[in-house]
């Protein structure tokens, strides 16, 4: 038995793929509410297009706000449902991103993306164990690719533990529950911080540590495990694992929270590791600042040593909120997806992953 290729698929359906280099605006198809703050956005380009991404993946966003905003979201739809889209974000007191989407996001209105990138993916349909570890709106990659491996039969062996605040917290619980019910090898733990009386609950309450794991999962340690969640859970995880002897190199996390309402807030401005070799002035020539960087340091650093406060998030090359405009010299970009070929073309770069290798003026 031969497997169609994606070109052939492509002519068969008569839909073409979705190319980032060419597309870039999404069209608002049906807004759904997931919880008292989290709402899911389901998003189709103008003309049908087949969108190729791994379950785990994001597009970033440009939101209207304060002139322009990038924000990143995970995708929370099954990659086996390639016409649409979905990101589900929860509503953060006082961010401007997600707060525009819940205010102002309505079927109809149309939007510019980039993407789809990222790397944080696994194959669920795959002959190994796997555990999925979340914690409120970082659930979303795991969704999406739990998903994906009931879309295309079920997954081979799958426990998915999730921690909210409170039952209602749990975003998905309903259809997590469906899936669990028509899947023998899809198994559910949830666990939340307080219960109320007027919720009846019977799973367990309070922080995940590793009695709970240890209960829900008894061969934790035979699975390879993937993590998603606001920094100090999965900090939480790691620390847990560790100390229960887990062999770290089976341990996958994403390393920020895609849509976090942080950008310019990351982190103090550090160094770079003093390298020898010739420095660079990098120029900032709307505030005037200049900062003489050595070898290796990126221009988000230079920018924060300078007390500058650019917009940053994943720090990776991979979100493209730190988009700028180099106005003059050359770096070298080490980029993971956040930028199309045809912005570089323009002359634009991402600071988070670029080092001067000659002096340069940077338009922020």
């Amino acid at each position: 038995m031969t497997t169609p290729s994606n070109e052939k698929l492509t002519e068969a359906t008569g839909v073409p793929p979705w190319d980032p280099e060419v597309d870039d605006t999404l069209v608002c198809r049906h807004v759904r509410q997931e919880t008292h703050d989290v709402k899911t956005f389901v998003f189709s380009a103008r003309e049908p297009r087949d969108f190729r991404f791994y379950p785990g993946q994001h597009m970033t966003f440009e939101l209207p706000v304060d002139g322009m905003v990038m924000r990143s979201y995970t995708i929370s739809a099954s990659a086996a449902r390639p016409y649409r889209i979905e990101i589900t974000v929860k509503r953060v007191p006082g961010g401007p991103g997600s707060n525009w989407l819940h205010d102002n996001m309505l079927p109809g209105k149309e939007i510019n993306v980039a993407g789809p990138s990222g790397d944080f993916t696994t194959d669920a349909n795959a002959e190994e164990k796997l555990l999925f570890i979340s914690a409120g709106s970082g659930i979303t990659p795991l969704m999406s690719m739990t998903r994906t491996a009931c879309d295309l039969s079920e997954p081979h062996d799958l426990h998915f533990i999730h921690a909210a605040r409170t039952p209602s917290d749990i975003i998905f619980r309903k259809e997590l529950e469906l899936l669990a019910s028509r899947t023998p090898a899809l198994r559910l733990g949830f666990t939340v911080d307080t219960v109320s009386a007027s919720h009846s609950w019977s799973g367990y309450v309070g922080r995940l540590n590793l009695q709970m794991l240890a209960m829900m999962t008894p061969d934790f340690k035979d699975r390879k495990v993937f993590c998603c969640g606001p920094a100090r859970f999965m900090e939480g995880v790691r620390d847990m694992l560790k100390d229960a002897g887990f062999d770290m190199n089976q341990y996958y996390e994403e390393s920020f929270d895609f849509g976090a309402e942080t950008a310019g807030t990351i982190e103090e401005p550090t160094a770079a590791p003093e390298i020898s070799g010739e420095t660079f002035r990098v120029s900032f020539p709307k505030t005037g600042h200049v900062v003489e960087v050595s070898p290796g340091m990126t221009i988000l650093t230079a920018a924060k040593e300078a007390g500058l406060m650019p917009m940053s998030s994943c720090q990776r090359g991979i979100c493209g909120t730190c988009k700028s405009k180099l106005l003059s010299g050359e770096v070298d970009m080490q980029h993971g997806g956040g930028i199309r070929k045809r912005e570089i073309d323009q002359g634009k770069i991402l600071i988070c992953c670029s080092t001067p290798m000659s002096d340069v003026e940077v338009e922020l």
